[in-house]
């Protein structure tokens, strides 16, 4: 299944960058002696191409942001003085755990997103873009689709992370309401007099705004990885274009 997924998504994103034209360019430029700005260009874009697939793969899957420590959304910072103080709060620890999932659940829905979106962006890349980034630094290529489509993405995730914060997952509660019933419980401690004595402070977080935040510095950092391993590892050019295009960056180490 996973396997089915991975090669939709790849191919969402060739067929938005124009695989055809790819794969002309590939067989035309294996048969010369000599690596032309249009082998960089197919090159880059191959790779990305690649890179995007596995990325969003990796995500989409349950537990993709959860299960990995480097990933996992937690709480927002403005909650920390309600985990500090949690024995305040009846059900207190259950209702973080809860919330902390259904955060990483959002994410892992919203992650389809970007294929196309990236997609996009591949496609209106120029051949100074592609030499630029191919010889810049071993992040290049992410920054620039961190450039070139944040916004964007923002404002493909922030509807479907609000409406996965808004399912009723498990026992009738969703996101938003375990964390409303979080928030709201906190502060009615932090209103009331022993609160105000403990010089406690509401908090009033807008969820779907971080947990997009958080789910795009996933996606980078995921992305960011994948173009190191095919800067940097042979083995993970995944073909004979990849392997021509990226060998160049082997010599110059």
């Amino acid at each position: 299944m996973m396997k089915k997924f991975f090669l939709l998504t790849v191919t969402a994103v060739c067929l938005i960058v124009s695989c055809d034209t790819m794969q002309q360019v590939s067989g035309s430029i294996l048969q010369s002696k000599g690596i032309t700005n249009a082998d960089n260009v197919a090159g880059l874009k191959d790779a990305l191409s690649v890179g995007i697939g596995n990325a969003v793969v990796s995500l989409g899957k349950q537990d993709g942001y959860f299960a990995n420590q480097a990933l996992k959304i937690l709480l927002p910072p403005e909650a920390a003085i309600i985990v500090d103080n949690i024995k305040l709060i009846p059900g207190g620890q259950s209702l973080v755990e809860d919330v902390v999932l259904r955060l990483n659940r959002a994410a892992e829905d919203a992650v389809s997103e970007a294929a196309p979106i990236f997609g996009n962006a591949i496609k209106n890349m120029t051949i100074s873009d592609a030499t630029n980034i191919l010889f810049g630094n071993k992040d290049a290529a992410t920054a620039y689709l961190q450039k070139n489509t944040y916004n964007q993405l923002v404002s493909a995730y922030a509807p479907k992370i609000n409406n996965s914060l808004g399912k009723n997952i498990v026992g009738g509660i969703s996101a938003a309401n375990s964390w409303g019933s979080l928030t709201s419980a906190y502060n009615s401690v932090a209103n009331s007099v022993v609160g105000k004595v403990a010089n406690l402070t509401p908090v009033n977080e807008d969820l779907g705004a971080y947990v997009t935040g958080k789910a795009l510095d996933g996606l980078f950092l995921t992305l960011a990885n994948e173009e190191a391993k095919i800067r940097e590892d042979p083995v993970a050019r995944v073909n004979d274009l990849l392997k021509k295009v990226f060998g160049q960056l082997d010599k110059q180490r």
